[in-house]
């Protein structure tokens, strides 16, 4: 992949989602729609992104009983996406399932654990033990299921590259040295993603809600 940056499009509009989409084309390799888009705009809308020219990530996190998912997941083979998410939490048969049912040139990758969530957020939820360990286990089960990757943070992704030479893996979350956060807890700069072995890097507010989107996205495609 000659620019591994994906843009994360949820802007409420479709018509700006489209208007920002052309305008940055040229400096990011694909476009990341998420649930937000998707609920707002549907097939109709991820279509009308997709003639912008550039590859389309479905990140809608599937996580269902194993039959759903893969009812689901062949629900959207029309839209041709290049990437899809499933939550790996959803079990090793519904992950084997979405793999099955998903378009020949898809990529399924699994959603370890969200950006947002740090160690006391698991605790609340009944989960032990720390982030990184987490996600190596969803890591391992997403391997066993047969899917392409993962999902994880910048902070996991060389100890899971390490693990799984040959996998797929996402980095959301990503934020330049002198960017806010915002409501991410985990982050590091696309370059030490890059390095560690992320495969796509998902960018979002740093270029959608910048001044000039264009100057951000170039400045992040330089970093690279």
């Amino acid at each position: 992949m000659s620019n591994p940056v994906y843009l994360a499009l949820d802007l409420p509009r479709l018509e700006d989602a489209k208007a920002l989409a052309t305008r940055v084309k040229a400096h990011v390799g694909g476009i990341k729609l998420g649930l937000e888009f998707f609920c707002a705009h549907g097939h109709h809308g991820v279509h009308e992104i997709a003639h912008v020219g550039l590859p389309i990530f479905l990140d809608l996190k599937l996580h269902d009983i194993p039959n759903t998912v893969a009812g689901a997941m062949q629900s959207i083979h029309v839209l041709e996406p290049a990437i899809v998410t499933v939550h790996a939490s959803g079990g090793r048969a519904m992950m084997e399932d979405a793999k099955a049912a998903a378009g020949e040139h898809c990529k399924v990758v699994g959603v370890t654990l969200l950006t947002s969530l740090d160690e006391r957020d698991l605790a609340r939820t009944g989960v032990q033990g720390s982030a990184h360990d987490q996600v190596m286990r969803l890591a391992e089960l997403s391997e066993a299921a047969g899917l392409d990757g993962i999902v994880c943070s910048g902070h996991e992704v060389a100890a899971v590259h390490k693990q799984w030479k040959h996998g797929f893996f996402v980095v959301p979350g990503l934020r330049l040295p002198e960017g806010k956060i915002g409501d991410q807890k985990r982050v590091v700069t696309p370059r030490k993603a890059r390095d560690d072995g992320a495969s796509v890097l998902v960018v979002g507010r740093p270029i959608s809600r910048a001044e000039d989107p264009v100057t951000a996205a170039r400045a992040i495609e330089a970093t690279l």
